[in-house]
């Protein structure tokens, strides 16, 4: 296998972040613009206090940042941090690819000799 899985910063309280489906529609919206707690909580099927601790957890996981504005707490995407998850990823992907091309080349080997 051609792709290594280099070591990387603590990947848990991102792959947590990422692992509620609010928490995925959170930083799709963020990923347009910055938004205030306002802003999103309208955009859920939840409280502000709810939306709140979902934030915290992103913020946590290092996928958001909040800045104060006046009176507003603004939160953005921090896409920096989604290279590292990014990178894992890609390291089954081509751990799969592999795999997948020799059963492949063995399938077709097979159906040659039949």
């Amino acid at each position: 296998m051609s792709a290594q899985l280099t070591p990387a910063p603590d990947l848990q309280p991102a792959f947590r972040a990422l692992a509620d489906p609010t928490r995925r529609d959170i930083l799709r919206r963020l990923s347009a613009r910055e938004m205030t707690l306002a802003e999103i909580t309208a955009h859920c099927d939840m409280t502000r206090a709810a939306v709140k601790k979902h934030l915290v957890v992103l913020q946590d996981g290092n996928l958001i940042q909040m800045r104060r504005s006046g009176r507003e707490t603004l939160s953005s995407l921090n896409p920096d941090a989604l290279k590292p998850v990014v990178n894992w990823l890609n390291y089954f992907e081509t751990f799969w690819d592999g795999h997948l091309s020799a059963l492949h080349d063995t399938l077709s080997e097979l159906e040659t000799k039949e």
